[in-house]
């Protein structure tokens, strides 16, 4: 039985994480400091499961590990817009929690097990954006706002505690999630909520920009597939298989929403910008896929079940204000 633990375990990539390991049979060490954005409502069910311990805990804070074989760090900020507002927290989450987090691996002593493998949840905003190809996961790291600087700072100081203290990493680059029990800044759970309050969605750069699609379920998958048969020290790319522009996915939304009775413009602001408004992220996901893993999810047929959701299970939806 492995040991794990998962940081940011309430967040939506993270109980999706939780919730694949506990079911493979696993010990899991759920961290999770109860940020706005911790669906608490997950705790309950996790806390059924003998084999998952809860830590409210702040990684840049955290003065301890439990024995464990692996630390996968999904505690994150991670709202882009939030980041060119103020990074302040961005800074001390995304970069100083993840030293803390090296610091109490590299210092864990000798006798108690083997160091645990930190394994690293990055983004593929790492990268930067690109108009046409993939990025593999040697390419240069070019971040283009406050959100993906961090998370590029986060990698730089894994490699440099791997090459320095002798810690061992894995580093996964995921595209943009999706699943249920997402907070609703984010855009699917957003545009649901602002539709429920008969307000309209608004888009930067009208809808323009391309993001490519990834279920969180999938990405849960990944993890168990690295874990089980990936070696170490090395970063893995997690793309979708799904990519468009930000419109038409906003255009599904609506047409899902209102079982295509409405004209999805009436819904929409498109005449917003942001700084450094990136167009779009692409992954190749060829190295992770030697491995057997691909996704499964189909993004057309995901989406309306997931409104769906969002509109009948509101309980699963922190408070938003």
């Amino acid at each position: 039985m492995k040991l794990v633990v998962i940081t940011g375990c309430l967040g939506l990539i993270g109980s999706y994480v939780t919730r694949k390991c506990l079911s493979k049979g696993w010990k899991v060490y759920g961290v999770d400091n109860l940020t706005y954005a911790a669906n608490k409502s997950f705790l309950e069910a996790f806390k059924r499961d003998s084999n998952f311990t809860f830590l409210e805990e702040d990684i840049a804070q955290l003065k301890s590990l439990p024995d464990c074989d692996y630390v996968i760090n999904i505690a994150a900020e991670s709202h882009v817009g939030n980041s060119i507002i103020d990074s302040s927290d961005f800074i001390e989450t995304n970069v100083n929690g993840v030293k803390n987090l090296l610091d109490l691996i590299r210092n864990k002593p000798d006798n108690t097990m083997n160091r645990p493998i930190f394994f690293h949840f990055s983004t593929d905003e790492v990268y930067g954006d690109i108009t046409e190809g993939e990025h593999v996961e040697t390419d240069p790291l070019i971040p283009s706002n406050p959100y993906s600087a961090s998370k590029a700072s986060s990698d730089m100081l894994i490699l440099a505690w791997a090459r320095t203290y002798g810690v061992k990493y894995v580093i996964v680059r995921p595209t943009n999630n999706y699943g249920e029990g997402q907070y609703p800044e984010k855009l699917i759970p957003l545009c649901v909520k602002l539709l429920q309050r008969g307000k309209k969605i608004m888009l930067h750069d009208e809808g323009e920009p391309i993001r490519n699609w990834l279920h969180a379920e999938d990405t849960a998958e990944a993890v168990t597939t690295i874990v089980e048969s990936g070696k170490v020290d090395e970063i893995f790319n997690i793309p979708g298989d799904f990519e468009q522009k930000n419109y038409l996915t906003v255009k599904k939304i609506i047409e899902a929403y209102y079982n295509n009775n409405v004209k999805w413009k009436d819904y929409v602001d498109l005449n917003h910008k942001r700084p450094g408004q990136d167009i779009r992220y692409a992954l190749n996901g060829d190295k992770l896929k030697q491995l057997g893993w691909s996704p499964t999810k189909v993004f057309d047929e995901e989406i309306v079940k997931l409104v769906e959701f969002y509109k009948e299970n509101f309980k699963f939806i922190p408070k938003f204000v």
